[in-house]
């Protein structure tokens, strides 16, 4: 049995626009940094064992301070990214239904099946993302470990363990807050969901 704490990056500077930053390199703002900051105060008294990050900057930047102040060694995986939004990245959504309204409303519909041009396929992040999540977990038996990684990526791993349709996974989770804790424990390939989206 191992606890592992999910964690969506801090805000970005992308975030107000509520630009598309998939595999896109994006810092984060200043309330990010701050962001930041209290989830390493949370990880100072969370009885972690293991910090394991996305390599994208973002994500990085996030668990850098979880780290240090843990005592614990960045592990990176890049297994952990954020799905690539192929001709989405960088885009609102409004300026993606002005460019290719027929792709935005087919990925409305079904972002999985419907996936947007260029970008990854959900079924194949989702088995990159699981395999990574019980490869940590089986290396760390009984313990609790965070994992900063991104919305979307903890959203499709949510449906996947829990039994959802990959395609519900913007029906079923809205939302992924920037550096809200979504716990499961993983037994052995039975998981379960402890906490979903709660604020430090």
């Amino acid at each position: 049995m191992t606890d592992i704490v999910l964690v969506r990056h801090g805000e970005t500077v992308w975030h107000a626009e509520n630009r598309y930053a998939g595999v896109s390199e994006v810092e984060l703002s200043p309330r990010g940094l701050q962001q930041a900051a209290q989830l390493a105060t949370w990880a100072s008294s969370a009885g972690l064992s293991a910090v394991w990050s996305s390599p994208l900057h973002r994500a990085l930047g996030t668990a850098t301070p979880c780290a240090a102040v843990t005592g614990l060694r960045l592990q990176v995986d890049a297994r952990l990214r954020e799905l690539d939004f192929g001709d989405g990245e960088g885009l609102t959504a409004q300026e993606m239904r002005e460019r290719f309204p027929g792709a935005v409303a087919a990925f409305d519909i079904d972002p999985v099946a419907d996936h947007l041009h260029g970008g990854e396929d959900p079924v194949a992040a989702v088995g990159r993302l699981a395999a990574c999540l019980h490869d940590i977990s089986e290396s760390k038996p009984g313990c609790r470990i965070l994992v900063v990684t991104h919305t979307t990526a903890i959203r499709l791993t949510l449906c996947h363990l829990l039994g959802a349709p990959l395609s519900d996974y913007r029906r079923l989770f809205p939302a992924i807050h920037n550096c809200a804790l979504t716990e499961i424990r993983m037994t052995g390939r039975r998981p379960a969901l402890l906490q979903f989206n709660v604020p430090i």
